[in-house]
């Protein structure tokens, strides 16, 4: 026979709240139930919607309520009824860091009272008894009020209840609307239902709106063949500005490994002139907290930081959580790692793929705690070298609770650190290293090469859940992804997916100047560049004919001057009778800017077509004409005419491969 259900047991069920009659339903936005964080920007509104509805027919009033994280006082604003039982609210947050929000709801019987009231004074009923419940609903708000709101409540109290006053006087007060406002700044929430605390993380501007510059700086010597040093690579950094971006990002700049060294195009065996992959790291010049001494010494390092922060780009350094066989950790802290029978360590593996330059940590150490703590301070190190920007290296191989730890953790005393997710994975997994608190993360864009994958993917991203977590990065090329698109499209390809990833997300990078060069060789049979730079010198010329940093540095200007490209769930995608052409707009809430997009995936022929604009979206009719500028001119030669008057939502495109993208800025 099963127990029966007591008070008792009822109290420790989740969030029992005894007899308090409103139900909460559902919050929204939630992840995962408030397990973790919901994601905004600084200066964004968070919308918040919820069920709440009671029994019966009496009034329910309900607030949001929201604080920094280790406030105590909570702050309010009332929610706004929408049909069918749902509520809305918008707060704007403009603190970075963890903050805390929830939704509390009441019945409030003096409303309810107040409004019955009126209807039965309509009806002609006799309302000496209702003055005396009103009289006594109020008295509540007579006790909670205080000074001069104390003593007008008093009052009013006084006359509801006093025979001794003329019956039409009291009913007089009893419908004014003084005396409703004033008992609704204090209501009984004596029974108020509260609901689960969630958790809001709100960072700042270039969380969601940046722009990505990669590459090696052991190439950016003058001298052919020769390892370059900070020094040398400071030389580039006004290059990389004039292309207009804002974060520029190192891959490791830590001392590589001799054992196991790779040679060129990831050769087994290295000669002597080899330099090894900067992600084999460590060795007995240091660690995860050394510079490579070819690269300079803590104060060369801190004199390049110090040149990009004053061209107004920050930096981002590669976080890769392995080591070469000859890393200091793998001799001071053998049980962090995995040992066959043979007495070898066992290195990196993905079948049947080999890294022998590369040991993976062991999570399952029984020692784990201390390897948490020290993996942790890898970040600490180089945060309190000013770094405030890192690329996290195959963070899906690592726990997520890691993670979740780690960056929290982080987040908690300097909120103003973004975490890049290298991961390349299933979108489970993808998803879940933003909800333990990447603030961005690489994405499929690469083997997204149609204007319907392009569409659904971009849609997923912007309109589903995914959004209140996930923040996307486009790439169109790393060191190790080089698509066939590029290899086969050229250099109208590696244009319109640069105005792709520049403008479907709001944060986009690119891995140069192998992009910008148009570098385009392939490792026979397989999807990444030939003479890779991951494992060898390289001598670029960042003048050679052909390359594209105009149009680069063209596109990050049509993104720094535009709003409506900070952003990515403002995007509204437009139908076409062409099914190769991709078009797109995003506009800002007051539609002061609003830029359309309209990109080919055909880049060898002409193409052409109707785009369909989603007029109500953007406050147009079809019978307002708007003229359309179009901001990139550069690969459509000087005598293009850019500028054209439209009306209604249905006009004719045509690019081509000379002009494989419109960006147009739309103009009322």
């Amino acid at each position: 026979m099963k127990a029966p259900i007591t008070i008792a047991s009822l109290q420790r069920m989740r969030n029992w709240q005894g007899p308090c009659r409103v139900v909460i339903d559902k919050v929204m936005p939630v992840v995962d139930g408030g397990l973790f964080a919901v994601k905004r920007v600084q200066g964004d509104t968070l919308n918040v919607r919820a069920h709440i509805f009671s029994d019966g027919h009496d009034t329910v009033r309900s607030v949001l309520q929201y604080r920094k994280s280790g406030e105590r006082k909570w702050n309010e604003v009332a929610f706004r009824e929408l049909p069918n039982d749902e509520w809305t609210v918008g707060v704007p947050f403009y603190e970075i860091g963890f903050h805390e929000y929830r939704v509390a709801a009441w019945v409030d019987y003096f409303v309810f009272w107040y409004e019955g009231f009126q209807k039965k004074l309509h009806e002609g009923q006799d309302m000496s008894v209702e003055l005396l419940i009103g009289a006594k609903l109020l008295e509540c708000s007579v006790k909670k009020a205080k000074g001069e709101d104390r003593k007008q409540l008093k009052g009013f109290w006084d006359t509801l209840r006093s025979e001794n006053i003329p019956l039409g006087a009291r009913i007089e007060l009893a419908c004014s609307q003084a005396l409703y406002e004033l008992a609704c700044r204090y209501p009984d929430r004596s029974k108020e239902t509260c609901s689960d605390v969630f958790s809001l993380l709100v960072e700042r501007e270039r969380a969601v709106n940046s722009s990505w510059y990669e590459f090696f700086p052991r190439s950016c010597s003058s001298v052919p063949g020769k390892h370059a040093s900070f020094g040398d690579a400071e030389a580039w950094l006004p290059g990389i500005e004039k292309m207009g971006f804002n974060i520029v990002y190192l891959p490791p700049i830590h001392p590589i490994g001799q054992t196991f060294r790779k040679g060129k195009n990831n050769a087994l065996e290295a000669t002597s002139e080899d330099v090894g992959s900067p992600w084999a790291i460590g060795s007995e010049e240091g660690g995860h907290k050394s510079i490579h001494p070819q690269l300079g010494t803590f104060d060369d390092f801190d004199h390049f930081h110090k040149k990009v922060h004053e061209l107004g780009m920050e930096l981002a350094l590669d976080i890769a959580f392995q080591c070469s066989p000859d890393h200091p950790y793998v001799k001071e802290h053998p049980q962090w790692f995995n040992w066959r029978p043979d007495g070898s360590v066992q290195y990196a593996e993905n079948p049947p793929k080999k890294y022998q330059d590369i040991l993976p940590f062991n999570f399952e150490t029984e020692d784990w705690e201390a390897l948490w703590k020290e993996l942790k301070s890898v970040f600490d190190f180089w945060i309190d070298r000013g770094v405030k920007i890192f690329r996290v290296d195959n963070p899906h191989t690592k726990p997520l609770e890691f993670w979740h730890w780690c960056i929290t953790s982080i987040k908690m005393e300097h909120p103003e650190v973004i975490f890049l997710a290298e991961a390349f994975t299933r979108p489970k997994r993808k998803y879940r290293l933003a909800k333990a608190g990447f603030t961005q993360g690489y994405t499929y864009f690469t083997w997204r090469n149609n204007a319907r994958d392009m569409r659904e993917y971009v849609e997923e991203l912007a309109y589903s859940e995914v959004s209140d977590y996930f923040q996307p990065n486009f790439w169109p090329n790393t060191p190790d992804i080089l698509h066939d698109d590029i290899v086969y499209g050229g250099r109208s390809c590696s244009i319109a997916r640069l105005v792709m990833a520049a403008t479907l997300s709001s944060s986009w990078g690119m891995y140069g100047p192998a992009f910008e060069l148009i570098d385009r060789e392939p490792f026979p049979g397989k999807e990444e560049y030939n003479n890779n730079e991951k494992y060898q010198l390289k001598d670029w010329d960042w003048d050679a004919p052909g390359n594209i940093k105009s149009i680069i540095a063209r596109v990050n200007w049509i993104r720094g001057t535009n709003p409506a490209l900070h952003r990515l769930k403002n995007i509204r995608f437009c139908g076409s009778n062409n099914s190769t052409l991709l078009a797109y707009v995003k506009y800002t809430d007051d539609y002061s800017n609003m830029v359309l997009v309209v990109v080919t995936f055909d880049y060898r022929n002409v193409q052409g077509g109707d785009i369909f604009l989603p007029l109500q979206d953007l406050g147009l009719s079809e019978d307002h004409y708007y003229r359309v500028e179009d901001m990139l001119p550069d690969n459509a030669g000087p005598d293009a005419d850019c500028n054209y008057v439209w009306k209604g939502g249905r006009n004719y495109v045509e690019l081509s491969p000379q002009k494989v993208a419109h960006v147009f800025r739309i103009v009322r």
